[in-house]
């Protein structure tokens, strides 16, 4: 391309609106040098730019990431569509799940008075607990779906509530802190008020890369100064502080004092907890081990590399960055995982938790808080 057409076409991008301006150079460059019409399709995708634009690979990877589903709207889940007939019979209390022509129901009577509410959010792409609306408070139902059982059961957390209506016996009601909490963590754009109306269910760009939508719209228009904040510089406590913010850090189970097995699914206070845990290392960090982006790896081999990282032999490289080495394991050196980090039942079954307090396990030794 000379230089004088490429001076043509800079100055023809800065007179275009960004929407219109990436279909138009595309467009002109066919035209051109004659490769050809761009399809309708491509103009379409080109006029409404989205971060998939720029990094398709990692946007559809997270498709089908967990936080991508980790809130579906009624109708959108197919779960619920493919089981239209969940119940379950707890005390003197029977819950029915029921779905019909995409729309699900959550029922429960005691064979007297029968209290029924439509299920407008789904929290949780395979363990799921539903939130309910009624009279204008939101409550937490009191039975989950478990994947495990194929089959509803109490809700982690609330075994020991004892009801005595039927509207006691439909959920947890929830103060309004605690609901806003429930959205930030599982939709995208709550904001400092709740409105769900508002709301996009599931984590989109936008939930962890703040700025994101204003970056997209000034890269349209050929401006990159305004990038969202890096995460993948951050150091172990900062990305356990940054997860922590849903997934629960050390302080905030230690502020609630909250105790037991039932809060191991607090990942950045369990890894807290480990001897290894440094808090400056990145071999340690939660995105050393999990791509956000994509689903979870459940095998214990493909973490081997990571715990070696520390464990194994590689001193000379750890030292050329400053790292600590750590001894090696005299039992094995794969599926480290398996041992380290034991699987732990949450109370009243129905689901298990990887620990994520690395340590020596000991057969037989208690719940380690």
């Amino acid at each position: 391309m000379s230089a004088r057409l490429a001076a043509i076409l800079r100055s023809s991008l800065r007179l275009l609106s960004a929407a219109i301006a990436c279909s138009a150079c595309v467009a002109l460059m066919c035209a051109l040098f004659g490769v050809g019409s761009v399809s309708a399709q491509q103009q379409k995708a080109l006029a409404s730019p989205t971060c998939a634009t720029c990094h398709a690979g990692v946007a559809n990877s997270f498709r089908s990431a967990p936080m991508r589903h980790a809130m579906e709207p009624d109708g959108a889940n197919t779960l619920l569509a493919t089981h239209p007939d969940l119940t379950v019979k707890l005390g003197a209390y029977t819950y029915t799940v029921q779905t019909r022509n995409g729309h699900s129901t959550y029922s429960v009577t005691d064979g007297t008075d029968t209290l029924s509410l439509p299920i407008h959010w789904i929290f949780g792409q395979h363990t799921q607990t539903w939130v309910l609306e009624k009279d204008g408070h939101f409550y937490e139902s009191l039975v989950s779906y478990f994947p495990r059982e194929n089959a509803l059961a109490t809700t982690p957390g609330d075994q020991r509530i004892t009801p005595h209506t039927v509207e006691e016996a439909m959920g947890r009601r929830l103060p309004i802190w605690e609901t806003r909490v429930c959205f930030d963590c599982h939709a995208t754009g709550v904001g400092n008020r709740l409105d769900v109306v508002k709301i996009t269910p599931g984590l989109e760009c936008e939930h962890c890369h703040t700025g994101s939508q204003q970056h997209m719209a000034d890269a349209a228009r050929d401006n990159f100064k305004t990038l969202p904040p890096s995460l993948k510089h951050l150091d172990a406590e900062q990305i356990s502080t940054f997860c922590g913010r849903c997934h629960r850090t050390f302080d905030t189970v230690m502020r609630n004092r909250w105790h037991g097995p039932a809060f191991v699914r607090f990942q950045p206070y369990r890894m807290a907890l480990s001897k290894c845990f440094v808090g400056n290392d990145p071999r340690i960090a939660c995105t050393a081990c999990h791509n956000p982006h994509q689903t979870l790896n459940h095998s214990a081999a493909y973490y081997d590399s990571k715990c070696l990282a520390c464990h194994g032999e590689a001193k000379t490289a750890a030292a050329a960055n400053n790292l600590q080495t750590a001894k090696t394991c005299p039992v094995a050196k794969s599926n480290c995982a398996s041992c380290h980090m034991p699987k732990v039942e949450l109370p009243g079954g129905h689901a298990q938790f990887t620990d994520h307090f690395i340590r020596v396990v000991k057969p037989g030794k208690i719940y380690p808080e």
